[in-house]
């Protein structure tokens, strides 16, 4: 008998595994998934067949070299849904730091005893600016739970319910203490997307916006309150332009900060 499950692949481009991992320490849920979807592609995991067609790829990294470039696209054409997890993917990453570097050239030669062996794309740009993409996973990295209940939604033909209500309404359910208020910590939660539980707020650290920007983020109102609180351009350029520098209105607002300094 013919198999008909739905058929999956995982992708890795530049990108440090994090990402993927969430479906491998999934556990008992990656074996029961088997059951419902047949994994075609996972190089991780063992299975290899890149190009193959398939109902749902899952892809993990930022567009970062020519090679990149090239492979997105031939992963877009045989996917029917595209879904890109983690903030490399989903906003270029920390590989898009190197975004606002104005002599790429130069830079690499400073850093790589032979240059002329590194091929890097000037900018490290997230898969939804160069192909389409049909749903996306912010996190630095995302959690199981993000993953597998985007693919069962997907399985079931339902469109994935993806939040983007700031952390300080999760710390809020939770009952953690603000640190911004209380501890006087830069904390970028109130612009930065929930999804992670807010994790570093449990534990009393400021939120360093790794999933990304929340809904109507007001990255401008938040960084003047870093001014009222000491903080320096440089640091609240750094604060924007750390892991999802590339996506806005974190850019923006950070090379703002960021020419302030250079003034």
């Amino acid at each position: 008998m013919k198999n008909t499950l739905p058929r999956l692949a995982v992708h890795k481009f530049s990108s440090c595994d994090g990402c993927q991992l969430a479906f491998l320490n999934a556990g008992e849920a990656l074996l029961t998934l088997s059951r419902r979807a047949e994994i075609i592609h996972f190089s991780e995991a063992g299975w290899e067949n890149p190009l193959a067609k398939v109902d749902i790829a899952f892809v993990e990294g930022s567009i970062s070299t020519p090679k990149d470039l090239e492979r997105i696209k031939a992963v877009r054409e045989s996917a029917n849904t595209l879904v890109t997890i983690g903030a490399c993917a989903t906003a270029g990453g920390l590989q898009a730091l190197r975004n606002g570097v104005k002599q790429f050239a130069d830079w690499v030669g400073d850093v790589y005893a032979s240059p002329e062996y590194i091929q890097s794309l000037p900018e490290s740009r997230p898969i939804s600016a160069h192909v389409k993409v049909d749903l996306e996973l912010w996190g630095c990295p995302v959690t199981g739970k993000q993953v597998l209940d985007a693919l069962g939604d997907l399985l079931n033909g339902i469109t994935p319910v993806n939040s983007s209500e700031p952390v300080c309404s999760e710390c809020k359910r939770s009952g953690h203490v603000c640190v911004l208020v209380s501890k006087k910590e830069p904390c970028m939660g109130p612009v930065t997307r929930t999804g992670c539980g807010a994790l570093c707020p449990a534990f009393g650290r400021a939120c360093y916006g790794c999933f990304g920007p929340a809904e109507q983020a007001n990255t401008a109102s938040l960084a003047k309150q870093f001014e009222h609180m000491g903080l320096s351009a440089k640091d609240i350029s750094r604060r924007f332009l750390f892991i999802t520098s590339a996506t806005q209105p974190f850019s923006d607002t950070g090379h703002g900060y960021l020419e302030q300094e250079d003034v």
